[in-house]
């Protein structure tokens, strides 16, 4: 019965939010209404809703989203190439859970891990 999951971040600011998920990041904007304080975007089927949090502390944010992959390395090398900022301890690399993965933050330090099976 369930067909899909959509996580819900916080952000503070909804144009810092758009222009680095559909800017940098390659999204679309979802829907075709522009709601005060909220953000929905797509890409490959994938979304992910935003909340405005104007009082949030990037510091104390621990909202978190993985998106699985079907081509982590050639996904990982075109970000590179766009010059995004990958995690400092989130390099492309091999788990011991048999993940390929990568990690970035978003400007409202949100967590996006990127991995495909083994």
């Amino acid at each position: 019965m369930l067909t899909a999951v959509h996580p819900k971040l916080p952000m503070r600011n909804k144009e810092v939010t758009r222009n680095y998920y559909i800017g940098r990041l390659g999204f679309k904007e979802y829907g075709n209404a522009d709601y005060n304080g909220y953000l929905m975007i797509e890409k490959e089927g994938v979304q992910i809703h935003f909340f405005e949090f104007k009082e949030l502390d990037p510091k104390e944010n621990y909202g978190q989203v993985y998106i699985r992959t079907d081509d982590i390395e050639g996904l990982y090398q075109v970000l590179l190439a766009n010059n995004i900022a990958i995690h400092p301890n989130g390099a492309l690399q091999t788990k011991p859970w048999g993940q390929k993965e990568f990690s970035l933050l978003d400007p409202d330090n949100n967590l996006l891990t990127f991995g495909q099976s083994l």
